[in-house]
Order: structure tokens, then C-alpha cells, then sequence
């Protein structure tokens, strides 16, 4: 019998710091390569595109589609090894933005200074609240500041936010405002140009980017990287499949990102203060995610 879950579903299986703990495992999982995580593939269809995440284990494999034509409904499905039986499938984006939220919140948890405790977060779409999500399962937050370019929707993600977590969360006036001594910084938003004036950002800041990353459409400045200890992403062949290119190739920082799941396997020395996190989709961490909720 195949289980099939919507995105109403998933808030009753799992919590923020449940989806952490299976990031970490399926992180871990791809370093050591039990889980088989390439980069992500697209079919051309005319006026977009069919986008594919995919990834196995020994027990499962499994993938994630979304389309860029109409922005519908994302699937993702696991198969039963040997037999190839579907077992799961997720209708609808909340998955991906789960294990999204959950790969940051393991990174700031790791990588982020000892008691950092204030974030700044610039954009407010869904990514933008599952790191949130995620980030205040795994650090005691004091102090939250948001920001984007709509006023409404910036006081509306706050007055949600704080109603929910019971901290003290507020509209900034202006993305520097909101990053101002954040020791956790979040860059969520789709902009091709710097959102934010890197010396705006504390120095020692650790600093996770979503939005875009590639040559000549980035939401950060590339000085941002050149004062960062270490460039740090989820997926270093993921990070190098990008077409048109990672923003830093061609830069001396392109050899400097290290691998989380390196990190997280103690095989490199946790970096210092001041980190920059490319969060770029680890692929197969949607089925992962699927998979152990299926039980897998």
C-alpha cells in the first residue's frame, strides 16, 4: 500500500528539531556515500523546465520534481529496494522546504559562534519561515529582525513569528537595520542583485544564503565571501554544476568551499567565526526526508 502525504500532513509527523536530526543523518549519509546525491537534472519542455532531485540508498531510492512552467504542485516519491515499489509520495512543496529550513538550522547549529543568539533574516517568503523553523529548534533566539521590500508583509511575517515562538521578533526598516548585530544572518530571497551592504553584516556573523548564487545573479556581494573564514555548502557537486556558473569561479575564493557533511564527519576542522553557507539542495534530501517518515 503506497502512503501518500500533502502538505497538511506534515506538520503532525515531525517537528523542526526531528527534520534537523534526519538532515544531519542524510548529510552524513551522502559524505560517506551511502546516499547517492548528484547533482540535480532538468528536461527542457519550450517555456520551462521539469526539475529533478533524485537519490538512493540501500534500501530506497527516490526523487523530487518541480516544475518552472506554472510553479505546480511538487512530487516527491520513494521506491522500495529490491522491488521498485513506490512506498511514499509527497504532494506539494512543504517537503523541500522542510529539509531546506532543517540544512540551515543544522548549519547555523554547527557553524554559527557559541551563544549566538540574534538573527536577521532579509526576505519573508516561505523559505525565509522554515529557517526560522528550523535555526530556533536548534539555537535559544533572543531577538529576531526581518526585512523585505514590502512593508506588510515583513510586520506580517513578525507578528506570526512572534506569536509562535514567544520571542521577541520585529519589522526592520531597512535590510541593514535588520542585520545589524545579528549574530545569524539569512539571505531568502529570489533577487539576481546584493539585497544587503556587506558591511552591514557583523564580521564574526554566520551568514546562510538561498536566494540566487551564480555569475552575474547573486543576492550577495562577493566581498561577503572574500571576508568570510570559510565558504561552507551542502552539496560542494552541486555548487559546481551551476550553468551559468558558481558567483565565486573566477574569483580566489572558487577552491575555498568546504563540504557540511566533511564538517559534520570531523574530517575538517569546524570553521571560526565569520562563515558564509551556500545553501544550494543537496539532492536526495527530499527523498531522504520522505523516506524516514515512510519508515525506511
Amino acid at each position: 500500500m503506497v502512503t501518500i502525504w500533502t502538505d497538511e500532513d506534515l506538520p503532525g509527523l515531525i517537528d523542526a528539531a526531528g527534520t534537523v536530526a534526519v538532515m544531519r543523518q542524510a548529510l552524513l549519509a551522502a559524505h560517506h556515500g551511502t546516499l547517492s546525491a548528484p547533482p540535480r537534472v532538468h528536461a527542457e519542455l519550450g517555456d520551462g523546465r521539469l526539475v529533478y532531485t533524485a537519490g538512493a540508498t540501500s534500501s530506497w531510492f527516490g526523487y523530487r520534481s518541480y516544475d518552472t512552467i506554472a510553479g505546480g504542485d511538487q512530487l516527491t516519491v520513494v521506491h522500495k529496494r529490491p522491488s521498485g515499489a513506490v512506498a511514499a509520495i509527497a504532494l506539494g512543496a512543504d517537503l523541500g522546504r522542510m529539509r531546506t529550513g532543517a540544512i540551515g538550522g543544522l548549519a547555523a547549529g554547527e557553524l554559527a559562534a557559541p551563544g549566538a543568539s540574534t538573527v536577521g533574516i532579509i526576505g519573508t517568503g516561505a523559505h525565509a519561515w522554515m529557517q526560522l523553523w528550523a535555526i530556533n529548534a536548534v539555537r535559544p533566539l533572543t531577538r529576531v529582525r526581518v526585512y523585505s521590500r514590502t512593508t506588510e508583509r515583513r510586520e506580517r511575517f513578525a507578528e506570526h513569528a512572534a506569536a509562535r515562538y514567544g520571542i521577541d521578533v520585529a519589522a526592520a526598516a531597512s535590510a541593514e537595520e535588520a542585520v545589524s548585530d545579528a549574530a545569524i544572518v539569512v539571505l531568502a530571497t529570489d533577487s539576481g542583485t546584493p539585497v544587503v551592504d556587506t558591511d552591514a553584516i557583523a564580521p564574526d556573523a554566520f551568514v546562510t544564503t538561498l536566494g540566487p548564487k551564480q555569475a552575474g545573479r547573486a543576492e550577495f556581494d562577493v566581498r561577503l565571501a572574500a571576508r568570510a573564514s570559510t565558504v561552507v555548502t551542502d552539496s560542494i557537486a552541486q555548487l559546481n554544476a551551476y550553468d551559468p556558473p558558481f558567483v565565486l569561479v573566477g574569483t580566489p575564493h572558487a577552491e575555498r568551499a568546504v563540504s557540511l557533511g566533511a564538517i559534520l564527519a570531523g574530517e575538517v576542522t569546524a570553521p571560526g567565526p565569520g562563515v558564509l553557507f551556500c545553501s544550494v539542495g543537496l539532492a536526495g534530501t527530499e527523498a531522504y526526508l520522505l523516506a524516514h517518515l515512510a519508515g525506511m
